[in-house]
Formats: C-alpha cells, sequence, structure tokens
C-alpha cells in the first residue's frame, strides 16, 4: 500500500483531536509538525525508513526536547491512520539535573516586569503578570478568571477533560474587582480587549513582550509559562509538598511536576561546594 498523507486526513486528525479534548494550542503544535514532515518528505510514500530520515534531519536541526515533541505528534498521527509500521522511536533523554540559568525567570525579573508595566500606565498587563506568577494557572486559562469567580475567591477550570479548582489569593481578588469596576465588566471574563473579547494567548504574548526592554529583562525569559514556573518555585519552597503543588498545577503525573522544579546551574554548583568532599 502505498501511503500518503493527504488534507482530509489532517482534518479528521485534528476533529479526532477535538473531540479527545485537547487543546487548540496542542491541536495546533500537532498539525504543524505533521505538516512539516510532509512538506519535507515532498510527496514521497510514507515509510519507516522515510520517518526514521526525517528523525535523523530533526536532531541536526533541533534540541533532543524538541525532536521528541514533533516525533509524537508524527506517531500519534501514524497511529490515527492505522500506519503503525511507520513509527519511530523517540530520543532518551537523561533527566536533567539543572536548568539554565538564562532561561529561568528570577522573582527579581518578574518585579521589574510589574514595576515597568506599572510606570507605563498599563494597569491591564501589570494585573496579567501578577494573575499568572501568583495562581500557577496556565495561559489558556486565563479565561476562567471571571467577576464570579472573583467573588467566590476560587475558579473552577476545566482543561484536557479534568477539572480542578484553584484558590485565589484575597488581595489579587480586590485588585481585579476593583479593575473590573472600573472597565464597567459586571460578570464573565476579566481581562478583555478593547472590542470586548477575551484575550488570546498571542495577544497575552505580545503584551508581556512589550515590556522586556524597559524593565531590561531578556526577551527569551518574558513568556507566560515562565511565570507558571516561578509560580511553582516558590510554592513548593513554601510548602516542600510536590503532590500538592501537583494538584494545584494540574499535572496528572508528579513527574511533570518535577521538571518544573529543576534549580539552575548557580544552585547546583553551590549545593555541591556545601558538600565540602574537597579537603
Amino acid at each position: 500500500m502505498n501511503k500518503q498523507i493527504a488534507l482530509y486526513q489532517l482534518s479528521d486528525f485534528a476533529r479526532q483531536l477535538q473531540e479527545d479534548e485537547r487543546s487548540p494550542a496542542t491541536i495546533e503544535n500537532y498539525l504543524r509538525h505533521i505538516r512539516a514532515f510532509a512538506a519535507w518528505a515532498g510527496g514521497q510514500a510514507v515509510t519507516k525508513d522515510l520517518a526514521a530520515q526525517w528523525k535523523e534531519h530533526l536532531i541536526s536541526q533541533y534540541r533532543p526536547g524538541t525532536v521528541n515533541t514533533m516525533l509524537v505528534s508524527l506517531n500519534r498521527f501514524f497511529a490515527f491512520l492505522g500506519w503503525y509500521d511507520c513509527q519511530v522511536k523517540t530520543l532518551r533523554i537523561q533527566r536533567r539535573l539543572f536548568r539554565e540559568e538564562s532561561k529561568e525567570l528570577t522573582r527579581a525579573e518578574y518585579e521589574r516586569l510589574v514595576s515597568a508595566a506599572q510606570a507605563s500606565g498599563r494597569e491591564r498587563l501589570v494585573l496579567l503578570l501578577e494573575t499568572i506568577c501568583s495562581t500557577g494557572i496556565r495561559v489558556s486559562e486565563v479565561k476562567y478568571i471571571t467577576v464570579e469567580a472573583l467573588k467566590l475567591g476560587k475558579a473552577e477550570i476545566s482543561l484536557k477533560g479534568k477539572i480542578r479548582t484553584i484558590l485565589l489569593p484575597n488581595k489579587l481578588c480586590r485588585k481585579l474587582l476593583k479593575y473590573a469596576k472600573k472597565q464597567k465588566t459586571v460578570s464573565g471574563e476579566v481581562f478583555l480587549t478593547r472590542n470586548g473579547k477575551g484575550m488570546s494567548r498571542k495577544q497575552i504574548w505580545a503584551e508581556m513582550k512589550s515590556i522586556c526592554a524597559k524593565a531590561k529583562v531578556a526577551a527569551t525569559k518574558v513568556f507566560p509559562h515562565n511565570l507558571r514556573h516561578l509560580f511553582a518555585r516558590v510554592f513548593y519552597k513554601a510548602c516542600r509538598d510536590v503532590a500538592k503543588l501537583a494538584d494545584v498545577l494540574g499535572h496528572s503525573s508528579i513527574e511533570t511536576t518535577r521538571i518544573y522544579l529543576i534549580s539552575t546551574g548557580v544552585e547546583h554548583a553551590h549545593t555541591l561546594e556545601r558538600l565540602r568532599l574537597i579537603l
């Protein structure tokens, strides 16, 4: 059988992912990776050997984690089509002991971002930064911060077939309710565009990136998920309970949560120094 990737297959696959309650961002990533493979293949018949060649191509272009993400997308697509004989193995990656300091957003940098936004009179951005960082929510979960949730002091978040309740700090609730009143928002989402629609992922990213230069924080560090990582580290230092943190973040696996708690290389080096094993 001559296996070829057709547009209708991508459409059918996208519908299946929607039925599986995958987020729009996840579906978009899957499709982007599959299209990348199809473009690289250039109309060749799909075989395991061709997929293996693409894997080697990816290894020469991307980091191992990115390679695995793209291979997972392709393998899932092949499984959907029943092309199990075309699937290839992902790379085996040893768990990282520490994170590159250049990629980690520090508390001081977060505070500079908030201060820069305040100095620029950008109240919505200030509150966005504080909301994501003080609750640990995903950027796709910002829509669950509603006037109703603020009055209750908690938000019910439904994502990936799971529902979890997150508590909202009292101070945050007061600030957001005051902002909502000022914007004449009596119900529903708090973070809205000028047209009264909920802010998209891209809009939130753009808002955050726009303040980097003024805050003197590297743009590569400033994105919503890094605020989630900062929340996770601060929360863990306060309670030292990785299982509780996993519940708060909405992780199914504690292994995923542990990734958030990897220290920087500098912290790791300090730990080694404290061992005092060099006589």
